[in-house]
């Protein structure tokens, strides 16, 4: 079974900025997605990105604003960074990285397997 650890959520105030990192490890094999959904009071659940390793593009959710953006390193384990820009108190929530085989679905919500989550609050 994929190991999904995220990190970096916090408390942060309206305006800040915020780096979550998500490292994967047991993939099977070299199709996969990778991909961020957050769930807040105000919104429900909401995708965010997904990155897709066949061809090295991620797609943004309605949620990103393109306030958000992701990166990746795959020198040594798998990593999916978030950067979370010019956060606002909607933004606050619980950020899930997820794994999905072999492409992002259709609505970046559908994934194989979850991470615990990180919480995410942003003050006004």
């Amino acid at each position: 079974e994929v190991d999904i650890v995220e990190s970096g959520g916090g408390l942060v105030q309206a305006g800040g900025s915020l780096y979550l990192s998500c490292e994967v490890n047991r993939l099977p094999g070299s199709s996969y997605a990778i991909g961020w959904v957050r769930r807040t009071p105000i919104s429900g659940q909401e995708a965010v990105a997904c990155y897709s390793n066949s061809d090295g593009t991620t797609r943004y959710g309605a949620a990103a604003k393109g306030r958000f953006a992701t990166s990746t390193d795959t020198f040594n384990k798998f990593k999916l960074f978030l950067h979370l820009n010019n956060l606002e108190p909607e933004d606050t929530g619980v950020y899930y990285c997820a794994v999905n085989f072999p492409y992002c679905g259709g609505s970046l919500l559908n994934y194989h397997q979850w991470g615990q989550g990180t919480q995410v609050t942003v003050s006004s």
